[in-house]
């Protein structure tokens, strides 16, 4: 079984490259995220066509998230409990779906950006991974041996080596302690970040900016991560980040990260 996760920006804009990346790599499970659309302006056909079935939540042109998956999906769940929300309910934004694939029970994770420390989206965004945190915790309390994966773009950058340059990044978001101690926080619950176990190269990314050739330069970030429950991790035999996808016409400043799970 291979799931991955992808911060697609745009699903509408990127649908071509969406469908030759599930044909070509044999993913059988994608979260997506940053899908910028309504529920009814999904291209739900595209990947029908395919054999995929597709979970999706979106209000506006912003966030949005879905999974797709050719194995099948049940129990779709939108936000998970005690999900914080921002702003006037008119505005919600669409940051977590969960839906149960291939007996695996997956999350597209849309994790606030922050904005500035000082900016009142920084306390909802500390807020809503500590929400996660419990909502976590409570899964593996109620079935130790459940299988679930938390994926997505976490906007956090866990080590000094996940961004180009530590100096730069001082006094912004992404790699603050109180944000890294927020994404520890689900490891302290018992939960593993995969992508790190199998693919632990320092200076590894998986997000580059458009402006200033930041992607020729290799001037990016690692924020798309894989937090796997017990049971889970014990199946996952290797990790891809697919770097390839930023290259080529009008590709998303994210890249896909694959895991390979054992049957």
């Amino acid at each position: 079984m291979r799931v991955a996760t992808w911060n697609i920006n745009s699903i509408r804009a990127r649908t071509e490259r969406a469908v030759a990346f599930l044909e070509r790599s044999g993913v059988d499970v994608l979260a997506l995220q940053e899908t910028k659309c309504k529920d009814e302006q999904f291209p739900h056909e595209a990947f029908e066509a395919l054999g995929y079935e597709v979970a999706h939540v979106g209000y506006s042109q912003w966030n949005g998230v879905a999974v797709v998956s050719r194995l099948g999906i049940d129990d779709v769940e939108i936000g998970f409990p005690g999900m914080p929300t921002w702003g006037d309910p008119a505005a919600a934004e669409a940051r977590a779906i969960g839906v149960t694939a291939g007996g695996v029970r997956v999350w597209s994770l849309y994790v606030p950006n922050g904005r500035e420390i000082d900016d009142p989206h920084y306390v909802y965004k500390l807020d809503w991974l500590a929400r996660l945190r419990d909502a976590a915790a409570g899964w593996l309390a109620d079935d130790p041996a459940a299988q679930v994966a938390l994926v997505g773009d976490w906007n956090i950058a866990p080590l000094d080596t996940d961004v180009w340059d530590p100096a730069w990044f001082a006094g912004r978001t992404h790699v603050t302690p109180a944000e890294r101690d927020a994404f520890t926080a689900i490891a302290e619950v018992g939960y593993t970040e995969v992508s790190r176990v199998h693919v632990p190269a320092e200076h590894t990314y998986t997000y580059w900016d458009y402006q200033q050739l930041r992607f020729p330069k290799n001037k990016g970030m690692r924020i798309d991560l894989t937090y796997a429950s017990p049971a889970l991790a014990a199946r996952v035999t290797g990790v891809t980040i697919e770097r390839d996808e930023r290259k080529g016409k009008q590709p998303s400043d994210h890249v896909p990260v694959v895991l390979d799970l054992a049957d």
